[in-house]
């Protein structure tokens, strides 16, 4: 058998296993011990994150002095389906992202390689596109002392769920300055 099918074959495989753990995942109430945790309902926002879940692979360039680097960025539903964490590597240099809802909207928590822990919440969403802000409420940070990211568009190529373009805007000693990334499912 050509190599390409088998791949092609492992690789439909894995999709279609990821797919059906995250539905099993999803519909299942968590158990610890003989307590059973609470599953609440999700916002609008959530629900567009768990259509990332897996893992992107691409690569990014800031137009901070045009760096081209590889970043990843891979998506798990946990804590009985309440929370998605993300972890982050760009350039080798991993982080992590949490989002969940609170109040029936989606909060997102990135815990950044710049030292600073900023919080987002929804600023925009569509059927092929999310943008989240730096929620002003919940954030002690500012551009003349902090370095942080002020804020994140993901946007999903409508012929291809599997192919999006990830933005982010970081404050940098008090400059804006903006990175830009392509992005493909690998799982």
């Amino acid at each position: 058998m050509n190599v390409n099918i088998k791949i092609k074959r492992l690789t439909v495989a894995t999709l279609f296993t990821l797919c059906i753990s995250s539905a099993i995942a999803e519909n299942q109430n968590a158990t610890i011990g003989d307590v059973e945790m609470a599953v609440s309902s999700n916002s609008p926002a959530f629900e567009a994150v768990k259509q990332k879940l897996g893992k992107w692979e691409g690569q990014m360039t800031q137009s901070l002095d045009g760096a081209v680097f590889d970043v990843s960025y891979e998506y798990k539903l946990t804590s009985g389906g309440n929370t998605i964490t993300e972890t982050i590597i760009e350039d080798g240099v991993e982080m992590l992202s949490t989002y969940s809802d609170e109040d029936g909207k989606l909060v997102v928590k990135h815990y950044c390689a710049l030292g600073t822990e900023p919080v987002f919440k929804v600023s925009g969403i569509s059927s092929s596109s999310m943008s989240i802000s730096l929620d002003e409420a919940k954030n002690d940070l500012h551009t003349g002392h902090h370095s942080f990211v002020t804020g994140m568009t993901w946007t999903t190529d409508s012929q291809n769920p599997n192919s999006m373009v990830f933005e982010n805007s970081v404050s940098l000693d008090g400059k804006i300055t903006t990175n830009k990334a392509t992005l493909k499912r690998s799982m």
